[in-house]
């Protein structure tokens, strides 16, 4: 009986140290990734978003915000990697940028990226973050656009979207979301609104099964003649490369020469061409010198 009791205890703390390791690792690897639904705050978040200066490619779609800045390389590569898949659903991505406030006396933001998202803030221009997010941060001078730093109009604009993402922090932390950024939020297939603090790419996949978005898209075609199409040049195995001649071996062993070209038979009543010989013709003899007088000449 004592044994038995052994036994049960020991089987007990196994079971007992299995589950524990499966919920932690449930935790650890699948639902800390999982987005957070919105059930308080969709009203206040809702109207956060729509009165943001957020800016777009177009698109019609079901929007999709994406908030965060300019340096956050999660942001960066979710952009690259995810967003032509997400427009391939029929999604549009909006974008929402800020300048981080200043933390512990240190700058977070540069000069030219305040005076960049002001400008994006009044204007919503897209062309201009294109050029900027094509540009390396360390190279962006923000040339042509007026600077942030001592205007108040402007230096009020970079401030409304400090506050904005503050606003926004603090009602998805009421849900249960930690702030990391980018901080992504949509609606799925029942118009529940969820966010997702999408800093791990792990985290993707479930934005992508809520919106049907697919896991990889195809590299479009190129159409031959498109001006899009990449240059053709002969000899290099495309189909609009000129064909190599056929070479005949001849059985004597001498050079090989082309094969007659079909369709260049002569017309009646000409004389036929003459082959060319299988043989080089043979040197003529150097001239032998010639004395004339008292000169020479060759």
């Amino acid at each position: 009986m004592r044994r038995f009791f052994i036994w049960s205890a020991l089987a007990a703390v196994i079971g007992l140290g299995i589950a524990i390791g499966g919920f932690w690792a449930y935790q650890h690897f699948y639902a800390r990734f999982q987005p957070v639904t919105v059930q308080r705050n969709q009203s206040q978040i809702q109207d956060l978003l729509e009165q943001s200066s957020w800016i777009s490619a177009g698109g019609g779609g079901e929007p999709l915000y994406i908030i965060g800045y300019r340096d956050s390389a999660a942001m960066q590569r979710y952009e690259m990697e995810e967003v032509p898949k997400l427009r391939a659903a029929g999604v549009e991505a909006r974008i929402i940028l800020f300048a981080r406030p200043d933390r512990e006396g240190l700058a977070q933001s540069t000069a030219a990226e305040r005076a960049s998202v002001a400008e994006l803030w009044l204007t919503r221009d897209w062309t201009l973050y294109q050029r900027w997010t094509a540009t390396p941060v360390r190279n962006w001078t923000a040339a042509g656009i007026p600077a942030a730093d001592g205007n108040l109009a402007r230096g009020a604009v970079v401030e409304a979207g400090r506050n904005f993402a503050a606003n926004l922090a603090e009602k998805l932390n009421e849900e249960g979301l930690q702030t990391r950024y980018p901080l992504i939020i949509w609606r799925d297939r029942e118009g529940f609104m969820k966010a997702c603090a999408c800093a791990d790419p792990r985290s993707w996949t479930f934005i992508r099964d809520d919106l049907d978005a697919p896991d990889r898209i195809e590299t479009p075609t190129v159409a031959p003649g498109d001006p899009a199409a990449p240059p053709v040049y002969p000899g290099d195995g495309s189909p609009e490369s000129l064909p190599y001649p056929t070479l005949q071996a001849p059985a004597d062993g001498s050079a090989p020469v082309p094969a007659p070209t079909p369709g260049t038979t002569p017309a009646p009543g000409t004389a036929p061409i003459a082959p060319r010989p299988a043989t080089p013709p043979v040197p003529r003899k150097a001239p032998e010198p010639k004395q004339a007088e008292d000169t020479t000449f060759f």
